[in-house]
């Protein structure tokens, strides 16, 4: 077979990328990527909708490659994408959504913190290998195997960023609370990975509180949007929490099991408000888990329906007044931790 005059052109020719140039897999590539694992290359990790193909550990690392990632990231690779295939999970009902949610993925543990994925300053955004390669990895297998292809079988009506990449390592380093794996029944030497299907986050700037009950409203408020999936249906949500803004709570003797416990008592909305916006419907009110009296405008109808739904983590750098809500999906889709060796 007669080689392209630009492999890079190739790729971009094909549906095959993200519309960012790929590394190109070639054999030798492939071969030292599975270096980073003793899983056989023939070895089935899970089968990706809505396409229904099979991933392979082989076909896991030519997207690692592709996306740019080092042989010590195949075990974060492997790990996220195992977790997104879980029936729970409900992948194939994320790519095919008009919504734009995404696999948010973050990482606890030891592991994350040596092949360098980062739960600091900018964490979101550019400028780290890990973060970004490992998430890549994750949507090229999706666009791939799965045929998650913008027009095709994905409708999302805008997509969102986090759709190129959505890989964290929580900041436990600076973080004056429990990491979310132990929150989630894990120990704290455990290697694990969570992933939510929620959206791009929303910032709260907030450098004048010193307590936590005006810094938590702000969070709140931001969390209880009318224009969230939230809003009206049980949810997931998560709180990115800056380390200044987690010490603000703990120097008050906030424990996170506090700040959570305030959060799900506070944010929300009445059902007159809830009224007011266009996404209302009777239906939607009576199907929550929780008794609402339709009668009553004045009754409060919280954000998140059950409590378990509210993940909070510590995120982003020092300094930093700033933290972060990210909400839910519709409520089909359930979050996944997974423990997992390197």
């Amino acid at each position: 077979m007669a080689q392209p005059d630009d492999e890079f052109e190739f790729f971009f020719d094909k549906p095959w990328s993200d519309g960012l140039p790929v590394v190109k897999p070639t054999e030798e590539r492939i071969a030292d990527i599975l270096t980073g694992t003793s899983r056989g290359p023939e070895e089935i990790t899970g089968i990706v909708p809505p396409a229904d193909e099979a991933a392979s550990v082989r076909a896991v690392a030519i997207h690692a490659v592709m996306a740019g990632c080092k042989p010590e990231y195949l075990p974060a690779v492997l790990a996220g994408l195992e977790a997104i295939l879980e029936e729970p999970f409900n992948m194939g009902g994320i790519q095919a959504t008009m919504h734009s949610a995404a696999p948010l993925m973050v990482f606890n543990g030891p592991y994350a913190k040596e092949i360098g994925l980062h739960g600091g300053s900018g964490c979101f955004g550019p400028g780290f290998r890990a973060n970004a390669t490992i998430g890549r990895a994750i949507r090229l297998m999706l666009m791939n195997l799965g045929a998650g292809i913008p027009g095709v079988t994905s409708m999302s009506t805008f997509s969102q960023p986090s759709r190129y990449t959505y890989c964290i390592r929580e900041n436990e380093d600076d973080s004056p609370w429990e990491p979310l794996s132990v929150t989630r029944g894990f120990r704290a030497d455990e290697n694990v990975v969570t992933a939510i299907a929620c959206e791009n986050p929303k910032l709260i700037f907030d450098d004048m509180s010193s307590e936590p009950e005006p810094l938590l409203i702000a969070i709140a408020d931001t969390m209880a949007h009318l224009g969230g999936m939230n809003a009206l249906r049980r949810s997931d949500l998560v709180a990115a929490v800056s380390p200044d803004h987690a010490k603000i709570c703990a120097d008050a003797g906030w424990s996170k099991t506090d700040v959570h416990k305030w959060l799900c008592g506070k944010a929300g909305k009445t059902l007159g408000e809830l009224k007011t916006g266009g996404g209302y419907h009777e239906d939607r009110i009576k199907d929550l888990p929780i008794e609402v009296d339709l009668d009553d405008d004045d009754f409060f109808v919280p954000t998140i329906k059950v409590p378990e739904d509210l993940k909070i983590i510590v995120a982003g750098g020092i300094p930093g007044p700033i933290s972060a809500v990210m909400h839910g999906w519709n409520g089909a889709s359930q979050p996944v931790s997974r423990s997992f060796e390197v």
